[in-house]
């Protein structure tokens, strides 16, 4: 009998010992997702977003006209310029962001470190070098993309098309089988004015989406917009 009740009291102990451990495997506080580093007329959530404030998954980030707001996030820095609006969040261990409207730029420094999500489309950098990026959401079917520094991945379901460095091209998102079948632009040799297509659509066939040559990028922006993102003013 004595030694029964020490038994029972060595497992009541045990279990006391292990309740809270148990407890705080799983506690109910959001992780912090970046820091805004620059701010100017915009908004986390319903709240203005000033330099310091942590942001959050799930947290929408907005700038009215004229504004902007930037926040590092890990291993990227993700820009919202003029009348824009995202959402972060984390996809698969990484920061990420779903472009709602207006225009994002990001930089990253290795090709996992952030993905921007516009409409079907998940914009990414191509390799591990410094990438500068640049999404406008036009509309749910078309976007612009801008290469700035490196090459960029655009994905739609199981299909990856590459925009080039120093370029922008249109996104066309559920293109009508017409224009899927037309010319298949850089694949055909005909390589246009910018040498990427001349405006015809980059692939052909059966594709999920097609991107169209718009040209080099403008310097004056493309040297802002990079200064914005590599400046040590704004670590």
């Amino acid at each position: 009998m004595q030694r029964l009740r020490v038994i029972c009291a060595v497992a009541l102990g045990l279990g006391l010992m292990c309740a809270p451990v148990w407890g705080a495997t799983t506690p109910n506080v959001t992780t912090p997702l970046g820091t805004v580093i620059a701010a100017e007329r915009a908004h986390v959530g319903e709240a203005n977003a000033n330099v310091g404030t942590t942001v959050y998954g799930g947290d929408r980030l907005s700038t009215e006209m004229q504004g902007n707001v930037q926040v590092r996030a890990g291993a990227a820095r993700l820009l919202l310029l003029s009348s824009s609006a995202a959402i972060v969040n984390d996809n698969e261990g990484a920061p990420s962001a779903r472009l709602l409207l207006g225009t994002a730029a990001f930089s990253t420094g290795n090709a996992h470190a952030f993905t921007l999500f516009a409409s079907k489309a998940a914009v990414r950098p191509q390799t591990d070098l410094a990438t500068i990026g640049q999404v406008t959401y036009l509309n749910e079917k078309e976007l612009l993309v801008t290469a700035r520094r490196g090459g960029l991945a655009v994905t739609v379901e199981d299909e990856t098309q590459v925009i080039p460095e120093g370029t922008s091209y249109r996104v066309l998102l559920d293109p009508a089988p017409e224009a899927a079948q037309g010319p298949a632009g850089a694949g055909s040799g005909d390589k246009g004015p910018f040498g990427k297509g001349g405006g015809e659509p980059l692939k052909a066939g059966r594709s999920r989406f097609l991107i169209v040559a718009v040209g080099l990028t403008a310097a004056v922006t493309a040297f802002g917009i990079s200064e914005a993102l590599e400046s040590p003013d704004r670590p």
